[in-house]
């Protein structure tokens, strides 16, 4: 009696969730996407092996299934069309109308059962032709931006062994300024990538110049004037994160003052890395990271121990890195003649200058708002305790959300690139066909939100057990009690941000800026109400 209860009361939830699944992007992917229920095709299947059914041809010559004994029809042929093309599946692309389908047993299947369903890309990773694509273009993307965090970890690594909290602190503040100074120009590599894709996808090689140049032209203006705030104005900028006095602004302001002159490279080397991104070569850029950043690893020491400059020695090896990388980038762009020089001193009409001008409008309000919850966050870990000692846990915390996070950033910023690639139609002369669309971009973003659940996952997990690897990089033992929980919470994050990252890539990559920016301002409304709440309960742990 019992038994009985507990399923009728599971029923209505059943029912409930066959309908969600129905209604969802993804119910091809579970073979819900029909006219028909998925119980009505069961019982299809049912009398089929019971012989209810049979196989034969209509006046066509096609082959259907109907009831023993009935007459195949012409008006039979409109509905098992109807029937085929109102039901889809994520499997392969294999469909055949001329013999009756083949279950995994040898017998044939109901046309409309699961078995016999059309068969299209899968949605989980099972490493076909579309997996194999997006792994080439994926692996270079993550070593480029896992070189990076490698060189921040180095510059963590030096800085600590100084065994002064408050050097480690005063860098952080500087960096963390630093870079919300410069994500003023965070919008170019979106739209960049997102309107070189579309050229590129087109064949249309001076579209492609054109983007660059205008890229370029937008992000030095930008890039100068951002320069000269930090540089005139370090202790004020360094406010927004330092309260005043705090005792890390004797290390945080010379570090600003050297780390200013770097905004002009590192914006070039950014248009530059989006523009390789765009015509999907990713490969050059790791090449031109890995190129500037060994420099950066043999400066580090030699500057800060050396010859004894301290936190500033790591910010100059930072600018000169910046430097090298600016002008590889300028250097091969040239050779491949996506960049004309000329192009640069020209002003760009208004026609060419638009897109990335609207579209840099509506990404920045995203950006302000990442940048209001970063500067918060900074400002409110320094404001923890005056000793340094809750900064220095923050930051080795990020190093173990980096170290996951730049993979699935990475997956983030491939869906930037290869949706609006995959959603131009062009004429494949090796298919002898048109290739593209919003169903071949559909069945891209399903693929690449499966990988960012499924490595979500599998990099948490391998955060939690690099983190006493990780303990050993600084010497003070109340740090690394600090950085305990938070760097645990920035492991299980993984799994929410696998999926977050790639779904803001997809709606950068077709052009929904306003769209993100306005969840992202909803996002960050939450994260300011929760920075005010939690870490004065909870300290660094609250910050998490």
């Amino acid at each position: 009696m019992l038994q009985r209860r507990s399923r009728a009361m599971y029923k209505p939830l059943i029912a409930f969730l066959l309908v969600v699944l129905q209604c969802s992007p993804y119910a091809k992917c579970f073979a819900l996407q029909s006219k028909e229920s998925p119980f009505l095709l069961r019982q299809r299947d049912q009398k089929w092996r019971s012989g209810a059914l049979e196989k034969r041809k209509n006046a066509n010559g096609h082959s259907q299934w109907g009831p023993i004994g009935s007459q195949a029809s012409d008006t039979n042929e409109s509905v098992e069309k109807k029937e085929e093309n109102g039901i889809s599946v994520a499997c392969d692309t294999t469909n055949s109308k001329e013999s009756a389908p083949q279950s995994t047993n040898g017998l044939p299947t109901v046309p409309g059962s699961v078995s016999s369903l059309p068969q299209g890309p899968r949605m989980w990773p099972c490493f076909d032709e579309l997996d194999r694509r997006l792994i080439k273009i994926a692996l270079p993307v993550i070593a480029n931006f896992a070189i990076n965090p490698l060189v921040g970890a180095v510059d963590l690594f030096w800085v600590n062994r100084m065994g002064n909290a408050l050097a480690v602190a005063g860098q952080a503040a500087a960096n963390q300024v630093f870079n919300s100074a410069f994500w003023v120009t965070s919008f170019l590599p979106g739209v960049t990538a997102t309107l070189i894709s579309k050229e590129n996808a087109k064949g249309n090689k001076e579209g492609v110049q054109d983007a660059i140049s205008q890229a370029l032209f937008v992000g030095i203006l930008v890039a100068m004037v951002t320069s000269c705030l930090l540089f005139f104005n370090p202790e004020k900028v360094l406010s927004s994160v330092l309260a005043e006095g705090a005792p890390a602004m004797e290390y945080a302001k010379p570090y600003m003052l050297i780390r200013a002159f770097a905004c002009l490279p590192a914006c070039i080397s950014l248009v530059g890395f989006s523009s390789f991104r765009g015509v999907l070569d990713t490969v050059t850029p790791v090449k031109i990271s890995l190129f500037a950043n060994l420099f950066h690893a043999v400066l580090d020491p030699i500057l800060i121990f050396s010859i004894a400059l301290g936190v500033n020695g790591a910010a100059l090896a930072t600018l000169g890195t910046e430097v090298i990388s600016a002008i590889s980038y300028l250097v091969i762009l040239r050779k491949r003649e996506m960049l004309i020089f000329s192009k640069l001193f020209r002003l760009p009409s208004w026609a060419k200058l638009s897109p990335i001008l609207k579209g840099g409008a509506a990404l920045q309000l995203r950006n302000v708002a990442m940048n209001l919850t970063f500067l918060s966050v900074a400002r409110v870990t320094q404001g923890i305790d005056s000793t340094g000692v809750a900064a220095a846990a923050h930051a080795m915390a990020i190093q173990v959300f980096q170290m996951g996070g730049i993979v699935l950033l990475a997956l983030s910023t491939i869906s930037q690139t290869v949706i609006p690639n995959d959603l131009v139609e062009v004429y494949d002369e090796r298919q002898k066909k048109m290739i593209g669309g919003k169903e071949n971009a559909k069945n891209t973003v399903n693929r690449l939100m499966s990988w960012g659940l499924v490595l979500g996952i599998g990099l948490g997990c391998l955060q939690l057990m690099s983190l006493p690897l990780i303990q050993k990089t600084t010497p003070l033992q109340e740090v690394r009690d600090a950085a305990m929980v938070p760097s645990i919470l920035a492991s299980i994050f993984q799994v929410i941000n696998g999926l977050v990252f790639i779904g803001e890539g997809v709606m950068i990559g077709t052009g929904s800026f306003m769209e993100l920016s306005i969840t992202t301002v909803l996002a960050t409304a939450g994260c300011l109400w929760a920075l005010r709440a939690f870490p004065p309960v909870y300290g660094i742990t609250g910050v998490w």
